[in-house]
């Protein structure tokens, strides 16, 4: 072999950057290999969590690193847990991550062994930054076919998260806008019907979750379990008058106890509205006098009014907050 040639092969594995190589590993994937399944499932709506095959996973590896640039091994566990250690050839070094993988809920024995091996290398992948993006998309909440177990029409990608490939063939998601309602009277202080308490509860849902009192979907998942124990359909969008009811209490219950176990003292607010929408924060019902005692004092009542159970009891009893009975003052 010439030396020109030697050379020239030499310089086609010239050794790239780590902060290229990581750049190129953590690059979003393309919008048809991200797929979706179904996390919550509240009647015929479905928390959507993103996920890629492990296959995408390897084709990421093969393309930035090269088939001989990568390496992976696993070790089973007696629980059917799968141990990956991956290692990847960044710059001069080797680099090892590991992870654990959980198997499915597939009858197969072999089809569940298989998912844990899956999910352990997209695990440990991920420790590298290959998909981590996808664990911080806003959660979707989608139509769900309960029959058919998946869902209806997955969820587009917001155009941050889409690959240079596909950027510009997919159009980005238009955040909603928020619905104004306005409050005419008491009577129509609570969601006036199912589909306006399906979508504050899971605003509202999203919100504790983000303070760290729980994790995405669970005040959910309570709020179904209560209606379904109470008789009321699983679907939230067919609730109405007595159920609505309940999910209003169910909330300030369900709040109260995760700010208890967390040791938080803030007071219990309901999903969705504000002092200045006209709403007392510590009360599902609509204020006219728009809530004008102190923030201490409203703070002090939703704090020390708990039972024995842990429910928080409502400062503001009766159809209207206690500033109606103040309002002297």
């Amino acid at each position: 072999m010439r030396d020109s040639d030697k050379n020239t092969q030499e310089d086609a594995f010239l050794p790239v950057g780590v902060e290229t190589l990581t750049e190129q590993l953590a690059e979003p994937f393309n919008a048809d290999e991200v797929k979706f399944k179904p996390g919550v499932i509240s009647g015929n709506r479905a928390l959507a969590l993103p996920y890629v095959d492990a296959r995408v996973i390897q084709d990421r590896l093969d393309e930035v690193l090269g088939v001989a640039g990568w390496q992976d091994e696993y070790e089973c566990l007696p629980d059917a847990s799968v141990v990956c250690r991956l290692r990847l050839r960044l710059g001069e070094e080797w680099i090892t991550k590991m992870d654990v993988g959980g198997p499915s809920e597939q009858p197969d024995e072999g089809d569940r062994r298989k998912a844990a091996f899956s999910d352990a290398l997209k695990r440990a992948a991920v420790k590298f930054g290959v998909g981590r993006y996808l664990y911080r998309l806003e959660p979707q909440w989608v139509d769900y076919d309960a029959q058919k177990k998946k869902i209806v029409k997955p969820p587009k990608l917001p155009a941050p998260t889409l690959s240079k490939k596909t950027a510009g063939q997919v159009p980005a998601v238009e955040e909603p806008k928020p619905v104004k309602t306005k409050a005419a009277s008491k009577d129509k202080a609570l969601p006036a019907n199912g589909e306006e308490l399906q979508r504050r509860l899971y605003s509202y849902d999203g919100r504790l979750a983000a303070q760290g009192l729980c994790r995405q979907g669970d005040l959910v998942k309570h709020i179904v379990q209560a209606g379904v124990k109470a008789g009321y359909d699983p679907d939230l969008a067919t609730w109405s008058g007595p159920a609505i009811a309940l999910a209003a209490d169910e909330t300030k219950a369900f709040e109260a106890q995760c700010r208890t176990k967390k040791g938080d003292h803030k007071e219990v607010a309901w999903f969705g509205k504000n002092e200045s929408s006209g709403f007392c924060p510590s009360s599902l019902v609509f204020c006219p006098y728009s809530c004008r005692k102190s923030a201490g004092e409203r703070k002090r009542q939703a704090n020390v009014r708990l039972n024995a159970t842990g429910r928080a009891a409502n400062p503001y009893r009766g159809s209207t907050c206690s500033a109606s009975s103040t309002q002297s003052d």
